[in-house]
């Protein structure tokens, strides 16, 4: 056989047995995708519904909003709540400014919830309800219904849309409780109420969610954060207070932006090459330090959420993944 001829046929042979080895060898299996829940929570600020939406549409993204009812009810409805061991009317957070202003912002939830984000509850006047009972959180539970259902006619705005029954069917099916304050009369209400998932913990770093008494709980992570890497719950409001003891300092803002970016993003590659489990961050439309943790959240938010591989989903998209059998949940 001439010599060029050999070559060829000893290449072909190559070729052929790393095929046959490639063939035989196992494939690794393909990674589930990385999971990236950000809420926020009280939904107040109707430049900040706006500014939200944009970032969704921009990165495919879809959010929880944790709504205050109370921001739906004016200083002249405002005796349409009723807090447990309070008299109506009262509120942490205030009120609503004007009917003007709770007519714009229901504008805003609908064209939310017809976005496909989730509209769940912050329940009303934001109080602390550790030591509530059961009957006192169905109380607020059913506060937030009403005012939700019927903030139209309880503030005499015209013009209800024919699709609000609706939407308000489809939404609160998720809660948090105000400064994540928790009990056993929390928990024992939830579920009474009609609830599928709750999002009021918190855990050492990022956690699936677990299952107890038939609702799925998720649970607000503590990051690296700063140069020293000491843990904070990812939340904006956690951030501020570590960073400017919870008052503003407009100087250091660039900093905190800075800082509070490279916390999410150490977070999500973390979990991204690791085991991806999903990372939860937490927001308030309050912007604190110059709206220093809303642009890095915009700056994360850009970069992550649109990769093939990473689903920015609500909670109420991962609570259906885990009811469809899609995501396993921890517990029983």
């Amino acid at each position: 056989m001439p010599l060029v001829s050999r070559i060829v046929a000893s290449a072909l042979a190559l070729l052929a047995s790393l095929s046959a080895a490639n063939a035989e060898a196992p494939h690794a299996p393909a990674k589930a995708q990385q999971v990236v829940i950000i809420s926020f929570d009280s939904a107040r600020e109707i430049s900040q519904w706006q500014r939200s939406r944009a970032l969704a549409r921009r990165t495919g993204a879809h959010f929880t909003y944790f709504l205050s009812c109370v921001f739906l009810l004016s200083r002249e409805t405002r005796k349409e709540y009723r807090p447990p061991h309070r008299s109506a009317g009262r509120s942490n957070i205030g009120f609503a400014a004007s009917k003007d202003e709770v007519a714009e912002r229901l504008g805003q939830i609908r064209q939310a919830a017809l976005e496909g984000h989730d509209i769940a509850s912050h329940g009303c006047g934001h109080f602390d309800g550790k030591n509530w009972s059961k009957a006192d959180w169905l109380a607020e539970f059913t506060a937030f219904k009403h005012v939700l259902t019927d903030a139209y006619s309880i503030n005499g705005i015209v013009g209800k849309p024919d699709d609000w029954t609706d939407i308000v069917a489809n939404s609160a099916v998720g809660f948090r409780a105000p400064y994540l304050s928790t009990g056993k009369g929390l928990y024992e209400a939830l579920a009474a109420a009609g609830y599928v998932y709750d999002a009021s913990g918190i855990s050492r770093g990022p956690a699936q969610p677990e299952r107890h008494s038939g609702i799925i709980r998720f649970s607000l992570p503590l990051i690296p954060e700063g140069p020293k890497g000491r843990r904070v719950i990812a939340m904006d409001y956690n951030l501020y207070a570590r960073h400017s003891g919870a008052k503003e300092d407009v100087a250091n803002a660039e900093e905190y932006e800075g800082r509070a970016y490279r916390a999410f993003r150490a977070a999500f590659d973390k979990q991204y090459e690791g085991e991806r489990i999903p990372l939860e961050l937490g927001f308030h439309f309050t912007l604190m330090n110059d709206g220093a943790y809303w642009n890095a959240l915009e700056r994360f938010a850009g970069e992550v959420c649109i990769k093939s591989d990473v689903a920015c989903i609500s909670f109420k998209d991962y609570a259906a993944r885990i009811d469809k059998g899609k995501q396993q949940p921890a517990g029983g």
